[in-house]
Order: C-alpha cells, then structure tokens, then sequence
C-alpha cells in the first residue's frame, strides 16, 4: 500500500480498501458486496463536496497525462462516444485467510485458478469510450496549471526526462504556428474578444489527422485530444447515455511504460474481459478511469470562468442589448439577420411530438458568396466560437458528401462504433457552408449523408448504422446554413436574405463582457416556458387570422410562430409569454417574409 490509506487524493485505493475492511468486519455474507457500495462513495463524497476536496483533484488532459501518477484521483469531462458492454473482474479475493477488494484497480499480482473458486468473487463493471467534448473551444478548458495538485506529479527520472523532451517539442510546435501567424494576413484580425484569430478563407475546420503524431504530448496523443477508457461501477444503465456529457471522478490507471506479458493468463491478472478491448485499446495508450462519481453536464457548466450573476430582469435586457449591438455589427448592421441569430442560438429542443423537436429554430442566412464569406462568414464563425462551448463547421462540397458517412458506423470487426461528424453533444453548434456546393453527381455514401444531414435538421435525429439495423439518435443540434440561394438540401425553420449595410470591423471585447455574453446565453435556453390561458387565446386568434390570410400556412409554420415567440421572451430572461414579446415575434418574421 502506497501513501497514507486516508488519503483520498493521493490513495485513493486505500480509502477503498479502508471502508472495505470496515464493512466486512460487520457483515457475515459476502454476497451483500455484490454489485453494491459499501460506503466508499460516501467517503469521496464527502471528501469532495463537504470538505472542499474539489478544486485539489487534477484534470486528465493532454497537458497532465505525463505528469500524473498512476492510482492517484483525477477528474476528466468527456462525452461517452461509445459504449463497449460490460467486463468481468476479480472483485473480492482471498489472500490467505484475508479478504481483500480489487474493486476501482486493474491489476494484482496474486495468482489464482481459472473459473470460479470460493476464494474469489467475480464482479462486473462497464466499459465507456469517452473523448473530449467534439467542437469544444478553448476558452472552456480547464486551466490545468492552476488544477493540478504537485504530489499527485510524478516525478521519476524518466517520466522527468520524457517531460522535457515533450516540452521542448511542444515549444518548438507553438514557436512554428506563431512564426505562421506572423507571416499571415492580419486583415481578419480584429475581432479577437479571446486571443483566437482566424485568416482562412474557409469556414471549415482545419484537418488535424496528418499531423496528430507530431503534436502530441505522449506518442499516440493528439494534444488537443485525450480519449479515456472509463470503468462504471454499480450504476443503473439508465443513468449513462451515448453522446451524454459526463464530469467522471475516480482512479487513474495509466501507464506508457507498462507491458504485460502475453503467455500470462488474464485471470491471474484479475481481468476476465474480452481481449478486444485490451488490444485495441492497451493500457499503454488509453488511460483508465475507474469512476467513483460521475455527474451529467450541460453547457451552463461550460461557463465556469464567468461571472456568477443573479436572474434580474434589468441586468438581463442589458446583457441582452450589448449582445444583439455586437451581432448586428458582426452581420454588418443588417438588423434582423441579427434578431433571428439571437433567436436561433437560444433554440433548444424541448419536446418531442410524434416526429416533431419542438423548439429548434434552424436558419439559413443565404445572399452569401466567396467575398461576403470571408468577411462576414469568418467574423460570424469567430464569434461563434467565442461564445458558444462546442461548435463545428462543416465545408459542405460534392466531394466532402461523397467521402465518408457523416453518421456514426457500427464495426463488427472492432466491435467498436465508428463515430462520424454528426455524433456531436446535446447543445452543440454546427454551420453548415454551402457556398462552395456545386454541380456533380452523388455517389450512395454522399446520398445517405445529404439524407442524414436532412433528418438532422427536420427532426433533430442521426439515423446511426448498425448494418443490420439501423437506429434513430436523439439530437439537440442548432444547425445555421450559409447559401447563395435557398438551400435545397437542407430546408431551416428560418430562411432570410442576408443584406449588410457595412464593413466595418467589429469592436474589440472585453473578457467581463464576453463571459456575460456566455452567461446569458447557457442561462437564458436553459429557463423553462409556459404560456398563460389569456395569451393562449392571444396566440390562437392571431394564428386564425394568419391561417385566413395565407392558406399555405401549415401545423410546421404554427409551432414555428411559438417557438419564435417564446425565444423571444426568453430572451428577455422572461419565462411566461407576454403580449409585448408576442409582437415582437410577429414584427421579426413580418420583415423576414419582406425579403422573400
């Protein structure tokens, strides 16, 4: 036993062991172990939330891989992108007439015999692939110099001198992109609210695949992407979701310099897994978790470095015209290009009827071309980025459709899911640019996408192939088109004639402004929304009169009026719809349907 078996941070197997021994000194049958907590999670709990115990825990990221030791507590925010079933380990053992737990560990050294004995018991845990976040901006992270606790660094000499050689190649890495942007233009640079600057013409994002070896802290680490086995232990299957976003806190268990040797048998090892997992995913590249606590998160708990501010109807509308003045002079003072754009990032899905996400508001700003996308398109994807967690923008070609399936794939020779683009985070942004589509024929896998991409956008679902089978995903994606012309492949809630009036550069911002930006827009599409039976009969007679007036109009127009209407108020920092916000709504799409 290595450390002090109280300490939870730097020991946490020993804490385990210690409240393991406890419970067993009051219990007769060792079946009451099975599947069950014995008052260990109590224990960490405590330590974490009661005690402050929290901010000491180190992140596992790129950064701090290298740096922490193995079977220390760490904490890591990832989205579960697959889920690999569950893996059978040695629980409990005898060690002489002692009994000892394996549980929230690897391995062991005690050799025993293969199959079950009455000196074991065989437990089960599941297996989660969780990577970061997809599309998560930087401005997110953690700040991993200020988190990480120094005992809980190793400190050999060879991990010392692999941290210098690393650091050195990861100076030389920044030293060349810096070199790179000093050369660039600096045309584009004037918005920088976060110190992210941009100077392609391209709204896409930068492939990374061909240079992930050359930028990475550890050999099979990209060092903006650190994947991370995490092992579940007594949770209902219930609580953990494909493409749910969990903070997991527990053991790490990594090592770059460990092997096992082949001709030993797994049992001895105390792992009674499939080999595929071990194989393709070795100990020596995917570090492990073995999870304590895991909690759920939404953006709002994306927003940590902002303000704490208080739900007061004056501070909102302030935040709330700052924001709108920023997007308009971003969207070159065309108005409502911006009120729409305000809109639409508040969208969220918040039911579903029959087919129908209700609450989604895509738009499709079209009017662009090459010299308007590279003014107003970058500065539009940069503010973007500084305001949102996680967005994406996808350069929409004939050749990009044709290439490779947008949709997660199921591959029955790995046993592993083949996540695709599309396999993105609830609360996710994605543009999609359509600018550079041209004529050309599509092939079957650019068939299926541009149909997967529709079902997206329509019904807020990503149909995932199991090649048997396939299966319909839950989605709550703000998708936003660029276009000449209507998009024909994808039809948004909201089409509107982009027409700015000006060039001028936006304003620097300040950080405080920025992180309330941030604020408001997690707060505000997190509020719930109600409707009252006075502005019920409001809302349906004015419906009525639409109805009369245009018989065009269907139930998909209706509901996108309310969902309109309700944006507004929340907008406000309003949860109930008022008269006031309902004309408001009404003027907004009476001047988008002027530019039609």
């Amino acid at each position: 036993m290595v450390g002090v078996a109280y300490d939870c941070l730097l020991n946490p197997q020993g804490a385990v062991r210690l409240t393991f021994e406890n419970a067993l000194s009051k219990v007769s049958d060792l079946a009451a172990f099975d599947g069950k907590d014995w008052g260990a999670i109590d224990l960490f709990r405590k330590f974490l939330y009661d005690d402050g115990g929290l901010s000491q825990v180190p992140v596992l990221n790129p950064s701090s891989i290298a740096r922490l030791k193995s079977n220390t507590l760490v904490r890591f925010r990832g989205m579960i992108q697959d889920m690999l079933g569950n893996e059978l380990y040695v629980g409990m053992y005898k060690d002489g007439e002692t009994w000892r737990t394996n549980k929230f560990g690897d391995y062991f050294q005690f050799p025993m015999a293969t199959g079950s004995s009455p000196d074991m018991r065989v437990w089960e845990r599941r297996l989660l692939y969780c990577v970061p976040v997809p599309g998560q901006n930087s401005w997110i992270e953690y700040s991993s110099e200020s988190l990480l606790n120094p005992s809980s660094i190793s400190s050999s000499p060879q991990r010392e001198k692999r941290h210098r050689e690393d650091d050195t190649a990861m100076d030389d890495i920044d030293m060349q992109v810096t070199n790179e942007e000093v050369q660039a233009s600096t045309s584009n640079k004037k918005m920088r609210e976060d110190g992210i600057t941009s100077n392609s013409s391209n709204l896409g994002d930068t492939p990374t695949a061909d240079i992930g070896s050359a930028t990475s802290v550890l050999p099979y680490f990209d060092r903006n992407s650190l994947p991370c086995l995490v092992k579940i232990y007594d949770s209902p299957e219930s609580d953990l979701k494909l493409n749910d976003v969990f903070e997991f806190i527990g053991v790490l268990t990594f090592d770059p310099e460990f092997s096992v040797d082949k001709n030993v048998d797994n049992d001895i090892l105390g792992y009674l897994g499939d080999d595929d997992t071990q194989t393709q995913m070795p100990p020596t590249k995917v570090p492990r978790l073995h999870c304590l606590i895991h909690k759920k998160l939404s953006n709002q708990d994306f927003i940590s470095g902002s303000p704490t501010l208080e739900l007061k109807s004056h501070l909102v509308k302030e935040i709330r015209e700052t924001l709108l003045r920023h997007l308009t002079t971003i969207l070159g003072n065309d108005g409502v290009a911006a009120n729409l754009m305000l809109l639409h990032l508040l969208s969220k899905v918040h039911a579903r009827v029959d087919s129908t996400a209700v609450g989604k508001l895509s738009l499709n700003l079209t009017c662009f071309n090459k010299e308007t996308l590279s003014v107003y398109g970058l500065r539009l994807n940069l503010a973007l980025k500084n305001l949102l967690p996680f967005t994406h923008c996808v350069p929409l070609t004939v050749d990009y459709l044709n290439k490779i399936p947008l949709a997660p794939k199921k591959n029955y020779q790995t046993n592993r899911l083949a996540s695709g683009i599309l396999q993105l985070a609830e609360g996710s942004h994605l543009t999609i640019d359509e600018t550079q589509l041209q004529e050309g024929r599509l092939n079957p896998i650019g068939l299926e996408n541009a149909r997967v991409l529709q079902s997206l956008l329509e019904h807020q679902k990503v149909e995932y192939d199991f090649t048997y089978y396939k299966m319909d995903m839950p989605a709550d994606i703000q998708l936003l088109v660029l276009s000449e012309g209507k998009s024909n492949i994808l039809p948004a809630d909201l089409v509107l004639p982009f027409r700015p009036l000006s060039v001028d550069a936006a304003q620097d911002v300040e950080i405080e402004v920025l992180q309330s930006w941030r604020w408001y827009l997690a707060t505000m599409r997190s509020l719930s929304h109600s409707i009252t039976q006075e502005m019920q009969k409001v809302v349906e007679d004015d419906l009525v009169a639409a109805r009369q007036a245009d018989r065009s109009l269907g139930s998909l127009d209706f509901s996108r009026f309310l969902t309109m209407g309700r944006l507004v108020s929340l907008s406000f920092g309003e949860t109930t719809l008022t008269l006031e916000h309902w004309q408001m709504a009404k003027e907004l799409e009476r001047l988008r349907k002027e530019r039609l």
